[in-house]
């Protein structure tokens, strides 16, 4: 197939933006190349069932890690998503395909087959449907509860566009997480994630979600994460810690945002781990029940090690005399 010099020389450029990007990035940045006995039997298992994994279609860099631990993200609803965030690698398209509604019981056996204690479900965005997609995340955590008893589940969520009602349909389906990511500082939600996203909605989706799970009686726990390294100030990262506090989420994650490609919103800076240390000695002085900061983690990152640390130290907290 002939491809247009116009798209050659698109594509070209976009290549030679990968490499350099790849060539100045400091050494913490490397992470090892997927392996593994665990890792290929996980990755067939997903294929076989037409499963799709945020771990994969995000490239995260510590997929590798994760699989072998045993620690896997699924990622409903298929491969594309209805909106265009700046930072994002998965696929856009303003239509995908239908729902499949075999996939909550796909999802319930994928777990039972891998063994999992952890399992973190997440979608693309689907502002194509009528409720974006929350009675499948619904049904999938009730498959997956129902066939996985003793496997705890976090859900990580769109902002269903700020309908407070399909984010109850989510939380009344009993996810022990409710995670939903700010992503980055207010003053550049606008550059880097779609324009349909709002800061406020986030900040909104959460406290929500907190306050129904408590309504209801259930012990269940709200994330959040964010990406440095986008241009947002330290004053501004703090701002969003407390913002996040104030709306009563639990958990937070911190990471360093990497360019998937030249289309992407450029890396300002790599931020050292030294100031990642920092970030984590202030989440614990604002309250976070568990932060995890680090320039390789992501918002799933060995979810089930963070969620669990985090209970044994409320635990302690509550019962400290």
């Amino acid at each position: 197939m002939r491809v247009a010099p116009e798209r050659l020389s698109l594509m070209r450029e976009r290549e030679r933006a990968e490499v350099g990007e790849r060539q100045r990035m400091p050494s913490w940045i490397r992470a090892p190349l997927p392996g593994g006995e665990r890792y290929a039997r996980i990755k067939h298992n997903l294929r076989e069932r037409g499963l799709h994994t945020v771990c994969e279609e995000a490239r995260c860099p510590n997929v590798g890690e994760c699989w072998n631990e045993g620690t896997a993200t699924l990622m409903l609803m298929g491969d594309a998503c209805t909106r265009a965030c700046r930072f994002c690698a998965v696929t856009t398209h303003p239509r995908p395909p239908p729902l499949d509604p075999a996939e909550p019981a796909q999802a319930a056996e994928q777990v039972r087959l891998m063994g999992l204690d952890y399992v973190v479900i997440t979608s693309v965005n689907r502002d194509d449907l009528e409720d974006g997609g929350a009675g499948h995340f619904a049904a999938t955590i009730r498959a997956v509860r129902e066939a996985n008893p003793q496997t705890l589940v976090e859900v990580l969520v769109p902002d269903f566009e700020g309908m407070l009602t399909d984010v109850d349909a989510v939380v009344d389906a009993q996810p022990h997480v409710f995670a939903h990511n700010v992503e980055t500082v207010a003053s550049l939600t606008a550059t880097v994630r779609d324009r349909r996203a709002s800061y406020a909605t986030s900040l909104a989706v959460l406290q929500h979600a907190r306050r129904r799970a408590a309504g209801r009686g259930d012990q269940m726990r709200t994330k959040s994460s964010i990406m440095l390294g986008l241009g947002e100030t330290d004053a501004e990262v703090d701002a969003t810690l407390e913002d996040l506090r104030a709306h009563e989420v639990d958990i937070v994650t911190l990471g360093q945002y990497l360019r998937p490609s030249a289309w992407h919103h450029p890396v300002e800076r790599f931020v050292h781990p030294d100031e990642f240390s920092t970030w984590t000695r202030r989440c614990e002085e604002l309250g976070f029940a568990y932060a995890a900061c680090g320039p390789l983690v992501r918002s799933s990152y060995r979810a089930g090690e963070f969620y669990l640390r985090a209970l044994v130290q409320g635990d302690k907290a509550a019962h400290a005399p």
